[in-house]
């Protein structure tokens, strides 16, 4: 069909040349974004109670408004879900992304208005094509369908008002007719909530279809993979679908399956794309295939602020502008929605790599972290170190989580690793030491914790068998969509939670 690639062009002429104006432009751009949601707020009965009339610049913003976590948001949110109308965002909310998240056991239900959905969700869904397909004019992904691997949780509604959902089942449910054209597996599929019965049909569905890209969380595609070539007798999922040429991924690093990626789909011209989105919006988008690092998407519905991550948890700390941010800081991030979010701290951290574009790179959680003996060590020290290590040992992890050994009498502390492989460490001494020394090289905080073993004595490296992390999810109903695993915990719940799970 050559009319296809001529419609891609002009379509992507016109957005690459709105995403080149707030490259170069990202203040004017932002405070853009500001002025529109504001003032699109302004009678609302949040925007009545914070000014919102007479805002209209960052620092008269950061007077008005306080930065809200979600528990600040709850009671609003309640009212949202009850049908109330003009609360946080004009008119009435329908949708609710629900999220367990990975800062409390206790599910979010985060608003999902049309404007968001419009504004940034869906745009960021298409900003991804119309980046791939410049990066690639020869790709052939529009002539096959693409596969996405979406949440566990089916619509349920709340009231004769609201309903919620996982975010990917929102989507699914509000996308237009022609989604259906280029994406599968089809709703019914799509929204099974039984993670197991979900891979057994679209095994079915899909295996003989001409896939040519895979969008989804790389843990649970992970096994889906493995369930289609057991299913199916192939060694390597080119087998199965030959045109498959990139993977859209997002939601979790994805360093530490890198490896097992590259063993499950070797041809050299398979191309992976990371995004960053979430159910409070969709952020950042990977727009150089040599560039690990993304493009913050400036033009969104999405107003952005930053604090210095270790001045997160003072009093009253000062957020910055995308015009004021630096290079090589740790940011916790705050967002501003046009789906009624306020200065909303969305929990994670990030780095830029670049500005003039403003490029960034995600470090981590605001709550996950190992500081149990001063030692700050974040999810990027972790993931770094662990990636080093499996590099110097042949070794390739699946899943994995950290806290820290408490001091006893006559005991120093330590970190415990509770490490499942998909393939175990030549030398496990070896690979505990590289682990060790990469924390030390990039964290002068545990550099210096660990001096002559004074407060940390040497990591402890537990290996569970495979399929632990899976019967740790299953075991608590999160198979599937957006569940992660925290990483790095300053309590030793998930990782005594992990050992019991493996028996040991």
């Amino acid at each position: 069909m050559p009319f296809i690639p001529s419609v891609i062009k002009w379509i992507n002429t016109k957005r690459l040349s709105q995403i080149d104006l707030f490259r170069k432009y990202p203040a004017e751009t932002q405070q853009e974004i500001l002025t529109r949601i504001v003032s699109a707020s302004k009678d609302t009965e949040w925007g009545r109670e914070h000014g919102y009339g007479s805002v209209t610049t960052h620092e008269q913003f950061c007077r008005n408004v306080p930065v809200q976590s979600y528990e600040d948001m709850i009671p609003r949110v309640e009212r949202l879900r009850a049908g109330e109308k003009n609360v946080l965002w004009p008119g009435e909310v329908r949708w609710f992304a629900k999220s367990s998240g990975t800062t409390s056991t206790k599910s979010k239900f985060i608003p999902v208005t049309r404007e968001s959905l419009e504004d940034t969700h869906y745009r960021g869904a298409k900003d991804c094509l119309v980046l791939y397909t410049t990066l690639n004019p020869e790709t052939r992904i529009f002539l096959g369908k693409g596969l996405t691997l979406g949440g566990s949780h089916q619509i349920n509604s709340f009231s004769n008002n609201s309903l919620f959902g996982d975010l990917s089942a929102i989507l699914i449910e509000n996308a237009p007719a022609y989604a259906e054209l280029i994406r599968t597996p089809p709703a019914r599929i799509a929204l099974i909530e039984d993670f197991e019965e979900k891979m057994k049909m679209i095994t079915e569905k899909t295996v003989d279809m001409n896939i040519t890209s895979l969008s989804g969380v790389p843990s649970w595609y992970l096994v889906l993979i493995r369930h289609i070539l057991k299913t199916t007798g192939k060694s390597n999922l080119h087998q199965v679908w030959p045109n498959l040429e990139v993977f859209f991924h997002g939601g979790v690093s994805f360093a530490p399956y890198r490896e097992q990626y590259r063993k499950l789909l070797p041809d050299p011209k398979m191309h992976y794309m990371e995004t960053y989105n979430a159910s409070e919006g969709f952020f950042a988008i990977q727009d150089d295939l040599n560039d690990s690092s993304m493009l913050l998407m400036l033009d969104y519905g999405v107003y952005y602020e930053f604090i210095q991550a270790d001045k997160f948890d003072t009093e009253n700390p000062r957020t910055l502008s995308i015009g004021e941010v630096e290079k090589g800081v740790n940011y916790a991030m705050v967002i501003s929605t046009d789906g009624g979010l306020w200065r909303y701290a969305i929990g994670d951290t990030i780095e830029f790599t670049c500005l003039y574009p403003h490029k960034i790179r995600i470090t981590g959680r605001t709550k996950f972290f190992i500081n149990a003996f001063g030692e700050e060590v974040i999810i990027d020290n972790a993931e770094k170190a662990l990636e080093k290590a499996c590099l110097g040992t042949n070794a390739h992890i699946s899943e994995y989580t950290a806290g820290p050994v408490y001091m006893g009498d006559e005991s120093r502390g330590a970190h415990e690793w509770v490490i499942e492989f998909d393939r175990e460490p030549d030398d496990p001494e070896h690979f505990t030491e590289i682990l060790d020394n990469t924390l030390k090289a990039l964290n002068s905080d545990y550099e210096a914790k660990r001096f002559r073993d004074l407060t940390l004595a040497r990591p402890r490296v537990i290996v569970v068998p495979k399929g632990t992390f899976y019967k740790w999810f299953r075991e608590r109903d999160k198979l599937g969509g957006q569940n992660k695993m925290p990483r790095l915990s300053n309590s030793r719940e998930f990782v005594e939670s992990v050992l019991k799970t493996a028996g040991l």
